[in-house]
């Protein structure tokens, strides 16, 4: 697979990629049986695991999306600038991020910071991909999806360069 001046070779399988957030949809459905959970997905890498998220839950839930953006070409800028905001109250509510990629941690940090102020009831974070050997920041993640290695991951909602969201299968960088 080619976008622009770069190689993917695929990594994971659509199949593999929804029975994993299928097996997601239940655990999350299971521990929040008797709340009304809200969803803020961070945009745009999130749009399609957080639609497959929620063909996958049996409770009630609400959702609404923030962007936030630290990614310029390949690598992360460690800038993170909040360009879109939550219209509902996190005051008192159960809430979970999903994001699409959690690699250096520094979004998420910075993310949880201001929802602390918000006076959230819980935050639990949900990622579809989790580079652990990236990490720099402490995060508790309790929904991961797939534990990835560092290499440059596209599809499934992952851009290169804004291209490659489309793709229904992630591809990650040739070597």
């Amino acid at each position: 697979m080619k976008i622009k001046d770069k190689e993917f070779d695929i990594y994971l399988n659509t199949s593999q990629i929804e029975e994993r957030i299928s097996q997601l949809g239940h655990q999350i459905s299971n521990d929040y049986a008797h709340c009304t959970p809200l969803f803020v997905g961070i945009l745009n890498g999130v749009f399609m695991f957080a639609s497959q998220l929620f063909k996958n839950l049996s409770i009630q839930a609400e959702i609404s999306f923030i962007k936030l953006s630290s990614y310029k070409k390949l690598n992360s800028s460690g800038q993170v600038t909040q360009l879109l905001g939550l219209n509902e109250t996190l005051f008192q509510r159960d809430v979970i991020i999903l994001e699409d990629i959690v690699d250096t941690g520094t979004t998420m940090v910075q993310l949880l910071e201001v929802m602390d102020e918000l006076g959230p009831k819980s935050v639990e974070i949900a990622t579809l991909l989790f580079k652990s050997d990236t990490l720099v920041e402490k995060l508790d993640l309790k929904y991961v999806g797939f534990e990835i290695p560092d290499r440059f991951v596209v599809g499934y909602g992952l851009d290169y360069d804004g291209l490659g969201r489309n793709l229904t299968d992630i591809y990650q960088l040739k070597s």
